[in-house]
Order: C-alpha cells, then structure tokens, then sequence
C-alpha cells in the first residue's frame, strides 16, 4: 500500500525562479491497484513520481510505502521495493551487456551477492522460460547485447526487469511514449498482464487521455501541483477522452489521442 499525506514541492525556493511543483497532496494506493496519471506539462506529475522513488525528497508531507515511512529513505534503498520504467528505452538497460546480464542484475537486485561469474544455468533457464512469455523472441537473444535490439524490445525488457524482482510498487513514467503504436500497444498489453500479477500496485503516468482510461482500474487528474480528479468505478467507465477535456478545460491534441 502507498499512503501519501500533504507533500508538497518547490523548487528554486527563494528566488525569482521559485516554483510550487506539488501542493499538499495526499493520495492512496490498495496493494494491486493500477493507477493512471495525466496532466498538463508542469501539473506535477513526475515530480510526484520522482518523490515516491526517492529520486527528490518532498519539503513537506510523508510517503508510506507497506506501512514504512520511506520519506527521507535514499533512492537505492526505496529500489528494493519499487520497480521503475522511464519514456526512454535507453535508460533502462545496460546498452553494452547482454539481455541475460541485464536480467540476472535485475533479479538478484535484492539478495546479498557474493563474487559471481556469468550467470547460472539455472537462472538462464529461468529467464528463458519468463522471456517466452513476452512473445517478442528474447528468449533466443539472451546472449545478445542489449544495444541490439529495437526500442519496443528494450522497452519491454526493461519492464520484464523492473518486475522480476518482486517489487511492491511499479512506476511508470510515460514508458510507452518514445515507440510506434505496434510496440506501445504491445507494452502496454505487457503492463496490463505485469500489473495484474501478484498483488503489484501500479502507477503510470501518460499524456494520452484514452490510454489513461481504457488502461489500469482508476485515474487521476493533475493540474498545478494537485490532483483535481480522481475517478474509479462505474464513474470512470463512463468517462471518454472528450469529456475530461472538456470538464477539466484540456486543450491538448496529444493528450486526445
């Protein structure tokens, strides 16, 4: 469970620069819940994210992840129990190692290692049997470097390593924007199937108003720093892309598509 109570962010405080990026938020989150978030550029969407992953400490409020306060924990420590994928397919992998090395990083993230050479046969047998599941043919280019492969591929496998560990929470931050509609739509389908798996709570942030809605169990709308809407249920089944727009005064042709 996620528990987030009156955090507030700004940046540049002091100056002629100053900014409120995020204003007493609260927001919760059930184990296994999906969460899509969208707004505007600069509704404070990342900056919510990134005070979650522990990427920014908030300068007023608390997080609470699984009933720990994890406000001021460091970001490597929070990495045990948050998995995270970001908009650009190269941030998530190691370009010069192999799909298998990348793979055995992620999976043993949260066990104490000792020296290892290579990895084992038997998670190499394991990352095959998970990688089939993708159905994109990773499981034959396991000792390929990661550099090889298209963005939709490394997209995927970077959402195959921030789940393999068995984190709690998964942050997505616009992770399908980068790709063509054929790899989004088969990450996304990969998202839904992740997401639905293990009591794993979910969050994704995405400018596209119909991925928001037709994706994950509920939405939230930000706009300067809060959230303004926050809809689930029979409500959000009856909610279209058009109608948000024009409740919430969005004129954003990106965000409608």
């Amino acid at each position: 469970m996620l528990d987030i109570r009156g955090m507030n962010k700004i940046f540049g405080a002091g100056t002629v620069n100053e900014k409120l990026a995020l204003r007493d938020v609260d927001f919760r989150m059930e184990p296994g819940e999906f969460v899509t978030v969208i707004g505007s550029n600069g509704a404070g969407k990342s900056t919510l994210m990134n005070c979650i992953a522990g990427v920014y400490y908030p300068d007023g409020g608390t997080v609470t992840l699984d009933g720990k306060d994890i406000t001021r924990q460091p970001e490597h420590k929070r990495a045990k129990l948050i998995g995270r994928v970001f908009q650009d397919p190269l941030k998530g992998t190691a370009f010069d190692m192999t799909v298998e090395e990348n793979l055995s990083i992620a999976y043993h993230r949260n066990q104490p290692r000792g020296f290892q050479r290579g990895v084992s046969k038997a998670d190499r047998a394991l990352f095959r049997e998970k990688l089939e599941l993708l159905g994109m043919g990773l499981e034959n280019r396991m000792r390929e470097k990661a550099k090889l492969l298209s963005g939709g591929q490394r997209q995927a496998l970077t959402l195959f390593m921030a789940v393999i560990a068995g984190p709690r929470l998964l942050l997505l931050d616009e992770h399908t924007a980068a790709l063509d509609p054929g790899a989004a739509k088969k990450v996304l389908e990969l998202t839904d199937e992740f997401s639905q798996a293990g009591g794993l709570s979910t969050l994704m942030i995405t400018h596209n108003m119909k991925a928001a809605l037709s994706h994950g169990t509920r939405t939230i709308l930000m706009k300067d720093g809060g959230i303004v809407m926050d809809i689930s249920g029979a409500e959000r089944d009856a909610m279209t892309a058009q109608k948000l727009a024009e409740k919430f005064e969005i004129d954003n042709d990106r965000m409608l598509l």
